[in-house]
């Protein structure tokens, strides 16, 4: 992802939306005793897209804001949501992205993790967090939703950030022809364009001319 100063600027955009549904709306929504978490879904679908750097300085930007917003623990969600968009951004990095399947087992993957974790760390700073097997039923209804709401907000997102995504050449194609990627030694084999019908190369013109001269 190429970072300008307008691509930081939706970015920001983009959180402040989601932060804002997720305090507005979201938290007041309850599915089998669990709230949707739009949150987590959005900072994977930046991951995913802009890579494990990305993904964790725009995680805990959101984490920060949210735990003002709800004034909850300052700093919780932060590391939470670092996590959350370092581990997407690897699995960018790492795997392919050929199908609208793969963002959306991601996002309801690390929303349950998200999950997890923020109970992991309340009751690792001694705050009053009820232990029980609810928690789990909502960490899974958790990333169910997540996997669910994966669907829109990641064409969403991508569509924002369209602009500043850089194209990849796929993992596939450059193993169809590894003789031609050790020959040019892992770049791109050149492609010389000329002004007629098919493409020429250099020394096409050159025997060109030399087959015209022994004809006279």
């Amino acid at each position: 992802m190429i970072l300008t100063r307008w691509i930081n600027l939706r970015i920001g955009l983009i959180v402040l939306v989601a932060v804002l549904a997720q305090v507005a709306f979201f938290s007041y929504f309850k599915i089998f005793g669990a709230s949707p978490d739009i949150v987590p879904v959005v900072i994977a679908a930046i991951g995913l897209l802009g890579g494990a750097v990305v993904g964790a300085v725009v995680g805990f930007s959101a984490g920060l804001l949210l735990d003002i917003s709800l004034l909850e623990t300052l700093g919780v969600s932060s590391l939470i949501l670092l996590t959350v968009g370092y581990l997407a951004g690897r699995y960018r990095e790492s795997f392919e992205i050929d199908s609208a399947l793969g963002p959306a087992l991601v996002a309801g993957g690390l929303t349950i993790l998200a999950a997890a974790g923020s109970t992991a760390i309340e009751l690792t700073l001694s705050v009053d967090t009820p232990v029980s097997g609810a928690i789990v039923g909502a960490a899974i209804v958790k990333g169910i939703l997540a996997f669910l709401l994966a669907y829109p907000i990641y064409p969403l997102v991508r569509l924002a950030l369209r602009s500043a995504l850089v194209l990849e050449e796929p993992r596939t194609a450059r193993r169809r022809h590894p003789a031609a990627a050790r020959a040019s030694g892992g770049r791109r084999p050149r492609i010389f364009r000329g002004r007629g019908r098919r493409a020429r190369a250099p020394g096409s013109r050159v025997r060109r001319v030399t087959q015209a001269g022994t004809h006279r």
